[in-house]
């Protein structure tokens, strides 16, 4: 129960950080945030078995540390990046030769072992689309986080990319029902949002995992 109750805490601390951080400028406690997001991340690194992960997550901390005391406006604005960088190397490591299927795929397979080659090529191509579209979010956050007002950064990373997540999420739902339609797919390969939603509540973190791995 308690492993939940963190994971949900640093989940909303992740989902609302923008806010926090433009708070933080105002109120004049910008180091605030970093710290406690790296305390979730020294946490997540003394529980990691793998070498490779607990480094990682150490690495983190000792910059989010760091940055809170030298750099606290750049460093308040990177979690983001961080965020959208990991989602893209997550995403996009599985494009690699040798380190297939792609993502979209393992989940597809989860109710659907038997994929034809056609759904496997389109798992391949949407999974490249949203590598595309974490990669367009770290270059943006970057630039407003070095260029731009904190009111345009906390829109961005707060607002915009939440909602250009569950349009590209409805677009290519639509999409998938027309396309399938084309090629003569079955109806029954066309999962409803309700069914995608809790297949990846339940499988995610063995995916998660199995990605790591590879």
């Amino acid at each position: 129960m308690l492993k939940y109750l963190f994971k949900l805490i640093f989940a909303s601390l992740i989902l609302f950080y923008p806010y926090l951080v433009y708070k933080g400028i105002n109120q004049g406690v910008l180091w605030l945030t970093p710290v406690v997001i790296a305390g979730f991340y020294f946490f997540q690194a003394l529980k990691a078995n793998e070498i490779n992960t607990r480094t990682q997550k150490f690495s983190i901390v000792l910059l989010l540390l760091v940055g809170s005391i030298y750099f606290q406006n750049l460093t308040a604005k990177l979690i983001p990046v961080i965020v959208q960088l990991n989602l893209m190397l997550f995403f996009g490591k599985t494009l690699l030769n040798g380190k297939g299927p792609s993502l979209i795929e393992r989940f597809a397979k989860l109710s659907f072992p038997q994929i034809p080659p056609l759904l496997s090529r389109y798992c391949r191509y949407l999974t490249f689309i949203w590598t595309i579209f974490f990669a367009i979010n770290v270059l943006v956050c970057i630039i407003l986080a070095l260029y731009a007002p904190v009111e345009w950064w906390t829109l961005y990373t707060g607002v915009i990319i939440l909602v250009l997540s569950g349009l590209l999420i409805i677009v290519e739902y639509i999409w998938r029902h027309f396309y399938f339609r084309t090629m003569k797919l079955p109806e029954k390969l066309i999962p409803n949002v309700k069914e995608t939603i809790k297949t990846m509540a339940i499988n995610g973190r063995k995916i998660w995992q199995d990605v790591n791995e590879i």
